[in-house]
């Protein structure tokens, strides 16, 4: 039987995954990675970094399963990390991280050029990290903009200059033309340094002979186009048409699956490939943080046992960290809604969360105006997500039900894309 690999290259270190053709978990590994280096509004990693966690990772999984029963394999990582690399695939910049935010000026750029609905405005673009490379630290033998993903896949292939759709959408490229537009070039932008952009997976090469060797990889071992790694989570659960994912986590993310791109920058809303659809989300400020300001772990496990779902408190909170939301609300000096606060810490706690869920219900319902599906069906992840007297506060507030995600890990959510990539099932993630 053959089996497929998904790994997921996060903030704090890399996952795998391998899974067999019905989609069972057969072996995991973690390993840890050290925190970027910081430098003012910048945030910079070595590549190579990543380089050794995946090969400590791999090595562990060797452990675990037998690698030449591997058919195919798929990266994740996370979006809009950014470096340049030369010909052959060494990097001739550090790697500019996801929140890197130093290229303020190069924002401003981008935001006179560039449509509203472009997922590259910001200075944490990855559009505007290639732009600010260019202007400050490229050799002239920088040849490839490369996300995490892409470099990764491209060393185990050896072919560099490819990425995929969700990953290139900071970088510029328009979804709906699946192409790169001509407004990138009044921002300068060096065309050659551009990757072919294909769907997410994809076969696009083989696994080395020297990288078989090393893991015990087969001969025909494939490497499979990835993704970023919130549409690799969301790819895991499994959500079908019409369904969404909230992940319920410091922050609240809603995405919904949708026969159609929705786009409304001044929201947050973007709009991804996710095989024939789209993947359409946004995300509130609000969120497990809000819980976390005022009890700890133990009193949230405590005041747990004692929600009263069938009894709302009928407080009217709008739960924020601190002002300003953008989405389903798009008002910078929105003030956190936070009273009156009953003495009785069990009312206080269930009126955070149902003013939690009634975001969710309005972030849902605004998805709904402006063209996706209103969810069938809401599948959770995240620490919230266990929560069961939250989530049956959320499934009435919503009129849907909101079921714990079986599976939600990226790394997972990879292997399925590496599956697919061959073939290895007919579901369409």
């Amino acid at each position: 039987m053959s089996f497929y690999l998904g790994i997921d290259l996060g903030t704090s270190g890399c996952r795998t995954c391998v899974i067999d053709a019905h989609g069972q978990v057969q072996a995991e590994t973690r390993v840890a990675l050290g925190k970027p280096r910081r430098r003012g509004n910048g945030l910079e990693q070595d590549p190579q970094d990543w380089w050794v966690v995946l090969g400590k990772a791999l090595d562990a999984l060797r452990g675990e399963v037998p690698l030449e029963t591997v058919a195919a394999l798929a990266i994740d990582a996370t979006s809009a990390t950014l470096l340049l690399a030369d010909a052959r695939g060494r990097p001739v910049t550090p790697a500019l991280m996801y929140n890197d935010a130093r290229a303020v000026d190069q924002a401003r750029q981008i935001s006179a050029r560039a449509p509203a609905e472009s997922a590259a405005h910001g200075a944490s673009s990855s559009l505007a990290k290639l732009l600010y490379l260019q202007a400050t630290a490229a050799p002239g033998s920088a040849r490839f903009a490369l996300h995490q993903a892409d470099w990764l896949s491209g060393r185990l292939a050896g072919r560099f200059g490819v990425t995929d759709e969700n990953n290139a959408l900071k970088l510029g490229y328009d979804p709906v033309t699946r192409s790169w537009p001509g407004w990138l070039d009044e921002l300068g932008v060096e065309r050659r340094l551009l990757p072919k952009v294909v769907p997410a997976g994809r076969p696009i090469g083989i696994m080395t002979p020297a990288y078989r060797r090393r893991w015990g990889f087969a001969p025909d071992t494939r490497i499979i186009s990835g993704t970023t790694d919130s549409t690799a989570g969301f790819i895991a659960t499994g959500a079908g048409p019409g369904e969404a994912v909230t992940a319920l986590g410091s922050t609240l993310v809603l995405k919904v699956r949708s026969t159609r791109p929705v786009f409304a920058p001044d929201y947050g809303v973007y709009s991804h490939h996710l095989g024939d659809d789209w993947l359409v989300g946004g995300a509130s400020n609000s969120g497990g943080s809000v819980l976390r300001q005022f009890f700890s772990q133990a009193d949230i496990e405590r005041l747990t046992a004692g929600l009263q779902p069938a009894r709302p408190t009928g407080l009217d909170y709008y739960p924020l960290v601190s002002p300003g939301e953008r989405f389903p609300e798009n008002n910078p000096g929105l003030q956190p809604r936070l009273t009156p606060r009953p003495a009785d810490d069990g009312l206080f706690f269930q009126g955070l969360l149902e003013g939690i869920a009634a975001i969710e219900l309005r972030g849902y319902r605004l998805l709904e105006q402006l063209g996706a599906p209103y969810p069938q069906r809401v599948q959770t992840v995240g620490g919230g997500a266990v929560n069961v007297a939250w989530r049956r506060i959320r499934a009435t507030l919503l009129g849907v039900p909101v079921i714990a995600a079986r599976q939600q890990e990226a790394a997972y959510g990879a292997a399925l894309l590496a599956r697919q990539g061959l073939g290895g099932a007919q579901q369409t993630p």
